[in-house]
């Protein structure tokens, strides 16, 4: 079993070499990969453990429920695009949503995606300041 310093070095530092085989599917999408690091930086959970093909623990399922709502509202990706990068089907997809707009009800959730969204801008804001 792996420690919490094990985790939180997966977090800050490189990607391990089967996190990174994970990542491939978003390789071709920087926006999707920032904004999925922003969810798992402020859930503090591995960003590999949301890319799993399996559900996981709830914590981790809950979280990448958020990721693939956050790709499919804030970054427009239809449906099927966001199951492809998830390994999920479009009906996972459109559950995910529906159950994060149910959530969003609740005042500590809206602050948590609130959150992740400031992550993503500050992200987003880097990367342009560092190609531009």
């Amino acid at each position: 079993m792996r420690g919490a310093a094990a985790a939180r070095r997966d977090r800050e530092g490189a990607p391990r070499p089967r996190t990174r085989r994970r990542l491939r599917r978003l390789e071709h999408d920087p926006n999707a990969l920032a904004l999925v690091r922003s969810v798992a930086e402020i859930r503090g959970i591995d960003i590999g453990e949301l890319m799993l093909s399996c559900r996981g623990a709830a914590e981790v399922a809950r979280s990448r429920q958020m990721a693939m709502y956050l790709v499919h509202v804030l970054l427009g990706r239809p449906q099927e695009e966001v199951g492809s990068i998830f390994r999920r089907d479009r009906t996972t997809v459109a559950h995910a949503c529906h159950l994060v707009e149910d959530r969003r009800d609740d005042p500590r959730f809206e602050a948590e995606i609130a959150a992740v969204e400031a992550r993503f801008s500050e992200r987003l804001e880097q990367r342009a300041q560092h190609h531009g």
